[in-house]
């Protein structure tokens, strides 16, 4: 039998996430997909600019969300324009799912980072973060411009 080719590790970041908040610790969670989103995923066929996770009710307690997330599709893997940003249900444990609930509570938002292809499944990295005023911003952009002077004083 031959050898599987190693699947090339793709990452779909949310880098605007770290700008706009203060994010806590992240969480590795799965994503419930369809065969055609799995697919276009794999060859990086989408974004999660502008995504949040909510929280839903359910008889068994909360179950987490992915709203606002966008999967496009190819020739290959089609996917109707109505579902390319379709709500998506996480997968994590009940222990996880109840620390965010508790974090949302306190008024903090539930952020998708970034999406992890690399593995048998397709992973997605959450966190909890505040949202930085104008003046966090502003801050962040001078401590990273002091630091791209530094460095370039250093070459």
């Amino acid at each position: 039998m031959a050898k599987k080719k190693p699947t090339t590790l793709k990452r779909i970041s949310n880098r605007r996430a770290k700008f706009d908040y203060e994010l806590g610790d992240g969480l590795l969670v799965g994503i419930a997909l369809t065969g055609a989103e799995t697919k276009s995923l794999r060859r990086g066929h989408g974004h999660i600019r502008g995504a949040y996770v909510t929280v839903k009710d359910s008889p068994k307690g909360g179950e987490l969300w992915l709203l606002n997330a966008t999967i496009t599709g190819d020739n290959v893997a089609k996917i109707p324009e109505e579902q390319q940003t379709r709500s998506r249900k996480l997968l994590a444990k009940r222990r996880e799912i109840d620390t965010l609930i508790a974090a949302k509570k306190q008024g903090q938002t539930i952020v998708p980072l970034e999406v992890l292809t690399g593995g048998r499944y397709i992973k997605i990295r959450i966190a909890a973060g505040r949202g930085k005023r104008q003046y966090d911003k502003r801050e962040t952009i001078k401590k990273r411009n002091q630091a791209r002077e530094a460095a370039r004083m250093l070459r």
